[in-house]
Order: structure tokens, then sequence, then C-alpha cells
């Protein structure tokens, strides 16, 4: 059974709606950190926010990752900052039943990143049949929330390891806003 673990991250200019998201996917997390700089993918997203950003960079990855690695002995641990991601498994029947359509009767925003992430997530899904329900999410892929901009000293490795994903995007966006 492989292990993967998926840290996304975003960095946006709000004034431009111009962002960078950024990734990192490992199966191991004990690698020193300071090896993985060069492994951190980048993208620029026009026309976003942070909202939407978070969702086209962790779409963007899992794209990448069903491309290469999906196999039926496959465990995802999704790590990300985002409140908004982090309840979507469980607001999926609401959305689906609601078409998508808010309770002001106006299509959601996101509504075509939601279906995106429904999709790939649903193909997940088969890949983590028979495990104890009790560890594994009901989805079949582990969404863990990290608490962004943690105080050095109190940061575990899955904290080091968001804070190379965070850092890099910002980075992205910085560099790229210079330009």
């Amino acid at each position: 059974m492989s292990h993967l673990h998926l840290f996304t991250d975003g960095s946006v200019h709000t004034q431009s709606k111009f962002g960078v998201g950024a990734y990192l996917l490992l199966s191991d997390t004990n690698v020193p950190i300071a090896s993985l700089n060069a492994r951190v993918k980048l993208k620029q997203f026009d026309n976003t926010s942070s909202t939407k950003l978070e969702l086209q960079t962790l779409l963007w990855a899992l794209n990448e990752l069903s491309a290469k690695v999906i196999t039926e002995d496959l465990i995802l641990t999704i790590y990300t900052d985002s409140q908004n991601i982090i309840t979507l498994p469980a607001r999926q029947t609401r959305l689906e039943s609601n078409n998508y359509i808010s309770r002001n009767h106006k299509p959601l925003a996101n509504a075509e990143l939601y279906q995106d992430f429904y999709r790939l997530t649903n193909d997940l899904s088969y890949n983590l049949t028979g495990f104890n329900a009790n560890i594994y999410t009901p989805n079949k892929y582990i969404l863990v929330k990290v608490k962004g901009h943690k105080v050095s000293s109190e940061k575990d490795k899955i904290d080091q390891l968001f804070s190379l994903v965070d850092q890099a995007a910002r980075r992205g966006l910085r560099e790229k806003l210079d330009d």
C-alpha cells in the first residue's frame, strides 16, 4: 500500500486578482526539508481570489497526480489551510441537490471548481475501500487542516513541510509581481 502526502497552498495579490499556487507531493514526510525546495511545483492563476486559488491549486495537483500515480492501493493525505476545502466533502450532497445555487437563488461563484473537486475526489474513492471507517474519511481520502503561519517553535514536521509550500507560493507571487 503506497501512501502519498500532498501539501497545497496559494498566495494571491487581491488588487490584481493574480495568484501563484504551490504543491508538494511526497511519499515520505521524513525527508530533510532543506532538500525539498526544488520539488515544490508552482503555477500562476489569473482572475482569482484566495478561496478560488486554494481550490484551483488543489485541482491542478490532483489532475497531475491522477494522471501519474492513482492506483487501487493508494492512500492520499491532503494537507491544506483552506477551511473551504476541508468542508467540501460534507457539503457535497447539499450543493449537488441545490444544483450549486445559493440560498439567494444565484449560481455559486466557484460551482465549476466544486464539481471538479467532487469528480476528482470521487475518482479516489475506490482506493481505500475496506479500511476502517473510523480512521479514514468516508470519501476515501484524508483531508488534514493545517494551521498556517504558526510560530516556528510550535511547528511539527507536517507544519514545516506545509510552511515550505506556503513560502514557495509567496516567493513565486513576489517574483511575478516584480517582473
